[in-house]
C-alpha cells in the first residue's frame, strides 16, 4: 500500500494533551512514529482491530496508537 505520495494525517487535539502528560522522551518518540506513519501507515507493529471497520492500532514501546485508517481516500486520523 506504499506509494509515492504521502497520507494525509489528522491528528485528534487530545493526542497532544496526552504527551504532555507523560515523559518527555516516550512523547517525543510517540510523535515521531505519528509523523513516520504519513509515508506508509502500515509499517511496524501494527493490527488491525477486530471489531471495528477502519481502526488499527500500532504499538510504540509500553503504549498505543490508534489510528482509522481510510486507503482509498489516503487519510489517517490519530488517537490515543
Amino acid at each position: 500500500m506504499n506509494s509515492k505520495t504521502n497520507w494525509v494525517l489528522e491528528i485528534d487535539p487530545a493526542v497532544f494533551k496526552y504527551l504532555k502528560k507523560i515523559p518527555r522522551d516516550n512523547a517525543e518518540h510517540i510523535l515521531f512514529v505519528i509523523k513516520s506513519l504519513s509515508l506508509n501507515p502500515f509499517s511496524g507493529d501494527i493490527q488491525k482491530m477486530k471489531s471495528e471497520k477502519n481502526v488499527w492500532r500500532r504499538r510504540v514501546g509500553a503504549y498505543r496508537v490508534f489510528l482509522n485508517l481510510f486507503p482509498r481516500k489516503k487519510l489517517s486520523m490519530y488517537f490515543m
